[in-house]
């Protein structure tokens, strides 16, 4: 059951910043709660107080709220009109769907003198002779009662009818009270009659529900590790067993007639708060316990192994071994078995601010490592191989050769001496003038003179 506390409050309060001894409107409805307490204590300036569909049995301990000016107990468990005249500032009462049937309490009210409007609608007082006229009478302040405009002629009319309207509502308000008691007695005779049926239970179930004859005997070593092996069996059947009962139980309860009463309703809260509690033990007892995740094969293999989720960084764990990397992630492994040897302590791991990847760099080592085929030697990498390697490879690489003579722009100097074209980015090697020391020269006095 509900009630009010500090916290459900400040929760409440969130238009005021969760400040609560300055709070003018508080809104409590649907909290199941059985007692109105506190709230004049913390909350002195309430103006709005909203406490509509709970289970409040009596109006009590609002008498120093001075600023309140409207109060809503509609659809509570409510028997009486009292404890208001602190309220000064009050103007409108919503007492809709309680159990009001002393309506000769409605006179309390008369002390607050600024009530404007009272709603009574659906208490059984309501459905008293005289109802209207009785509370119009007491109530010279009221200008609508049950959503209805009080007219001048009818507060006359109620005024001169008093006395004999009076005396009618005393009546039925004793028939009323007859029956109310002994409505009590009954459902205080069903409470005490589930209780011995609860006490017998107890007394012949163990904690599962399960009967016993001997707690203290005990079985031999072989065949309790028998009944351990068939426990989840049984455990499931008693499950389905407790299901259907209770499936059977609660068909009967809602089938099962009754009177509209305080304890009718509280009766039935009750119900439906132990089948939600039966559900949840139910549910916990069908959680299997999940075997350990085998990362490491018993041969001593490592295995791929994926089941992590997006989480915080402080909860990934990153753990880099030689042949097969580990990321534990709240718990759960992802395992990945390496193809080639790797350095641990040059090993690191980072995760990008912008998308959250994780990225782990490991850089192998000078050894290469082999398969379980064989046993090969380890081929080591040094600086003298590795530029053999680098010299191979450039001989090996092929290269596109330019014929200069489909590309180049020929010489026109030397278009009819010339055999071979060139190209006209290559320049023509220096002639070689032939001296008279020579003995190949010849001096032809016809051949004009080399400038």
């Amino acid at each position: 059951m509900g009630r009010i506390t500090e916290d459900l409050i400040r929760r409440n309060a969130e238009h005021n910043d969760c400040i609560i001894f300055s709070l003018e409107e508080l809104s409590l409805h649907q909290q199941e709660i059985e007692r109105l307490e506190h709230i004049d204590r913390w909350c002195r300036d309430l103006k709005i107080l909203y406490l509509q569909n709970n289970l409040i049995g009596k109006i009590e301990n609002v008498s120093k709220l001075k600023k309140l000016e409207y109060l809503n107990l509609a659809l509570n468990n409510i028997e009486k009109i009292e404890n208001l005249e602190g309220c000064e500032g009050l103007t409108k009462l919503d007492l809709t769907v309680n159990f009001i049937g002393e309506l000769s309490s409605v006179k309390t009210l008369q002390h607050n003198i600024h009530l404007k409007e009272l709603f009574l609608m659906g208490n059984p007082c309501a459905d008293f002779d005289g109802y209207r006229q009785f509370v119009v009478a007491a109530l010279q302040q009221l200008k609508w009662l049950d959503g209805k405009e009080i007219e001048r002629s009818e507060r006359i009319q109620a005024l001169q009818d008093f006395p004999v309207v009076e005396q009618q509502i005393r009546e039925q308000e004793k028939a009323y009270c007859l029956k109310r008691a002994k409505d009590k007695e009954e459902a205080q005779r069903k409470l005490q009659e589930e209780e011995n049926k609860g006490e017998r239970e107890g007394r012949h179930t163990g904690f599962d529900g399960r009967w016993y004859t001997d707690i203290s005997a005990t079985l031999p070593s072989s065949e309790e590790s028998k009944d351990d092996v068939q426990a989840p069996e049984i455990q499931e059947e008693e499950c389905k067993k407790k299901k259907l009962d209770s499936g059977e139980d609660d068909l009967e309860f809602w089938n099962k007639p009754s009177l509209y009463t305080p304890e009718s309703r509280l009766e039935t809260l009750r119900h439906m708060e132990k089948q939600r509690k039966d559900q949840e033990k139910l549910s916990e007892k069908k959680k299997k316990v999940k075997p350990p995740r085998v990362l490491i094969c018993e041969d001593g293999r490592a295995l791929n192994v994926n089941e992590p989720k997006y989480m915080d960084t402080s909860l990934i764990d990153v753990d880099v071994q030689p042949t097969y990397v580990r990321v534990m992630v709240k718990g759960k492994p992802f395992q990945l078995v390496l193809p080639a040897e790797v350095k641990p302590d040059s090993s690191s791991a980072k995760r990008a601010q912008t998308t959250g990847h994780l990225v782990v760099y490991m850089p192998k080592v000078g050894e290469i490592i082999t398969g379980c085929q064989g046993t090969s030697k380890p081929v080591k990498s040094t600086p003298d191989s590795s530029r053999e390697k680098t010299n191979k490879r450039s001989q090996q690489m092929e290269r596109l050769e330019v014929d200069p003579s489909k590309h180049a722009f020929p010489d026109v100097a030397n278009i009819f001496q010339a055999k071979k074209h060139t190209p006209r980015r290559v320049q023509a090697e220096p002639k070689i003038i032939p001296s008279e020391g020579d003995p190949d020269f010849e001096d032809n006095p016809e051949v004009p003179p080399l400038i």
